[in-house]
């Protein structure tokens, strides 16, 4: 009930923001770089339970990662974090926070496989 990370940061390095339009997730991030490092992040936007608590659990992970090894993370990454079994149709949701941050940090915004 109480997401970690979320807000807005500034100043910030690299941000995106998209959607999910089957559930009507929004969700946007703000990181902060430091020695080509994640030094702070926060995610900001509205959703379902999945999507925002998968925001909630990435953002943990993702503070003090190589932004370079944002891109090479894939959908296993976030459905492993979120150790519960997701439906298809939920996929998406589970996978909106890892979405945004790849398209910050890489800007390939493409949904995650």
């Amino acid at each position: 009930k109480r997401p970690r990370n979320f807000g807005t940061l500034e100043p910030h390095d690299l941000e995106a923001h998209d959607h999910n339009p089957l559930c009507g997730d929004e969700l946007g991030v703000h990181i902060r770089v430091e020695d080509g490092k994640v030094a702070e992040l926060r995610f900001h936007g509205q959703g379902c339970a999945i999507s925002q608590a998968s925001a909630s659990i990435a953002s943990e992970e993702l503070i003090g990662m190589p932004v370079e090894q944002i891109g090479s993370l894939d959908a296993d990454w976030v459905v492993d974090l979120l150790g519960i079994s997701i439906s298809p149709t939920r996929r998406k949701c589970a996978l909106l926070s890892l979405k945004v941050t790849r398209g910050a940090a890489t800007g390939d915004a493409s949904w995650p496989e």
